[in-house]
């Protein structure tokens, strides 16, 4: 997107006669780049009557003025100019949705354009910083001391997402960061040849299963985006009706756990969220029921073999069967939402909150096609996986296509661009899924040194109730991946040792789900919340993780409170199983 504007004119003289032009190829119907000629702004002239003449249409913020003058214009010059308005004011519109403050940006860019002190102290910071890591990388010191350094990078890029508002660094590049540096750690103790190669090769793996989230939270996302466009969502939000602060806490949280059971806590919490946006005015009361989305998620994803990406590991591997699954864990996943939207109830205060849609239209019939149709393609995700054996992300992709391929057809002939599918994939949050792919690869690269297996045995070794080992799985998933930490745990048992549809399966289950909870960047479903909502990592903690941390314990307690008493035993015995 390209602006030709009077600031970056300004001070740089021209010979002849100088253009104010449009360079938005959204303003064309045929997408090409138009320059439409202007009156000539002031040039280069030694004759008073051609000066005066020139000055007459000032430029203001890219829109020509045709009042700034004493002079009036003829009717002809007025009908010009008034003929370049229109994609002026359309290319400004466009500019500051994408970036709202971009002249405030400009200004500032001018006043400071040469380095202050503070500034070379910060980039000498950075220069130093990264000297010493190229340094070390290159020290024996790595190849012998190699998951001590891949623990550290983590730890700090860790602490550097926790601290992002403290130290000013976006939480996406400390993230990109972190997963390079584990990678490159791991890479430098190979010490080149066979071994060298072989780390490749389980980059390519980890990619492989990396690239399968990102495209299915791309697609997620647009699809959302689409819907969004043509208002869609006002299906949803002319159903919910109250302006009741804590009705609809209770209504967001019982909603997402039933539709995360249905899809997956990852699509339920891109969903829902945009849901929010078009419920809650005031960003940082739409945090806390967006919290409470991630938390309702992963609740209502744990108890069903395909709600969560660990219940359906745990599922496709035979360890636990769906009818058991559902069964044994709805009650203690229930009652851990139930546990901690009791402890979100007081935060979220007294009264009725601000609805940012006031009187909006009536929504288009067009609109509830696309809303009906982006839905089904949400929904058939997993219908399609069990039908042809495909990963989820390729149902995805498929159902972004066929909405795509449809909103293009509705929209043939018109010149909509903002409706259609390329406008859609332009508004997802790019920064999100890059912090998504930076905390993969460093999980990834953990998994793939031995790092989480070795926690897993360790887990196994000092903990000697299998209900710990569950419990302190949930835990760790608050900080690192639970899927290796989960295949690792399968790893040590064998069905023969742990019988399909045991007690530490199911809680395995339970724990890994909702214990990624606790954190925000324990989950998939708040890693994405985290990217579109720009949540601070420390908020999340000081406001969301004890209230998670009770639900988690009330839903083990309450598992093992129902099997103490062979629940499954009286329902046999009544006919029930």
């Amino acid at each position: 997107m390209a602006f030709v504007s009077h600031g970056f004119l300004a001070g740089k003289p021209r010979l002849g006669r100088s253009y104010v032009g449009t360079a938005l190829a959204q303003t064309s119907p045929k997408r090409h780049i138009y320059f439409r000629r202007a009156r000539p702004a002031i040039a280069m002239t030694t004759n008073p009557d051609q000066k005066e003449r020139a000055s007459k249409p000032s430029i203001a913020n890219g829109v020509p003025d045709v009042t700034a003058n004493d002079q009036p214009l003829s009717d002809d010059e007025a009908s010009s100019i008034e003929s370049i308005e229109d994609p002026f004011r359309a290319a400004q519109a466009s500019h500051d949705m994408i970036r709202p403050n971009a002249a405030k940006d400009i200004v500032a860019d001018e006043e400071e354009s040469n380095l202050g002190p503070s500034d070379a102290i910060r980039i000498g910071g950075v220069g130093v910083i990264v000297a010493v890591i190229a340094a070390l990388l290159e020290h024996s010191w790595v190849q012998d001391h190699l998951q001590l350094a891949m623990t550290g990078i983590f730890v700090l890029g860790y602490l550097g997402i926790i601290l992002e508002e403290a130290i000013a660094f976006d939480k996406t590049g400390v993230a990109l960061l972190m997963g390079v540096g584990v990678w490159t750690v791991l890479m430098t103790d190979s010490g080149g040849g066979e071994a060298a190669h072989h780390v490749k090769e389980l980059l390519s793996e980890q990619l492989g299963d990396i690239s399968q989230i990102l495209f299915f939270l791309i697609g997620a996302m647009t699809i959302v985006e689409i819907i969004d466009a043509h208002r869609g969502f006002k299906v949803v939000t002319d159903f919910i009706t109250t302006n009741n602060r804590k009705k609809l806490l209770w209504t967001i949280g019982i909603l997402t756990f039933f539709v995360s059971a249905v899809l997956d806590n990852l699509t339920s919490t891109i969903v829902i969220v945009s849901l929010l946006r078009k419920l809650v005015a005031d960003e940082e009361d739409r945090w806390l029921y967006g919290a409470v989305v991630v938390v309702a998620a992963n609740a209502g994803g744990a108890w069903t073999p395909i709600g969560d990406v660990t219940t359906t590991q745990l599922w496709v591997h035979g360890n636990i069967t769906a009818f058991k699954t559902m069964t044994d864990l709805f009650i203690p996943s229930f009652v851990s939402l139930l546990t901690s939207l009791a402890f979100f109830t007081p935060m979220v205060g007294e009264g009725e909150f601000e609805r940012p849609d006031k009187g909006a239209v009536e929504l288009a019939p067009r609109a509830r096609i696309v809303f009906w149709t982006g839905l089904a393609a949400l929904i058939s995700v997993p219908v399609f996986k069990s039908i042809t054996g495909l990963p989820p992300y390729l149902g995805m992709l498929s159902g972004l296509g066929t909405l795509w391929v449809m909103t293009d057809a509705l929209h043939a002939g018109e010149n909509r661009e903002s409706l259609r599918g390329l406008a859609a994939v332009k508004r997802i949050d790019t920064s999100g899924v890059l912090f998504f792919l930076g905390i993969l690869l460093a999980v990834g690269g953990l998994e793939s040194a031995g790092l989480l297996s070795d926690l897993a045995h360790y887990l196994d070794a000092n903990f000697a109730s299998r209900e710990l080992i569950a419990t302190a799985i949930g835990l760790l998933s608050s900080v690192v991946d639970n899927v290796p930490l989960v295949a690792a745990t399968m790893g040590m048992y064998s069905l023969e040792q742990v019988p399909q549809d045991s007690d530490l399966w199911q809680l395995i289950a339970f724990c890994a789900g909702t214990g990624g909870s606790i954190l925000i960047i324990g989950s998939a479903a708040g890693v994405a919340f985290m990217g579109m909502e720009r949540v601070d990592f420390g908020w999340y903690a000081k406001k969301i993780s004890l209230p998670t941390l009770a639900g988690f314990g009330a839903g083990i307690a309450t598992y093992i409170g129902l099997h103490s008493i062979h629940i499954p035993q009286i329902a046999s015995a009544i006919g029930l199983n």
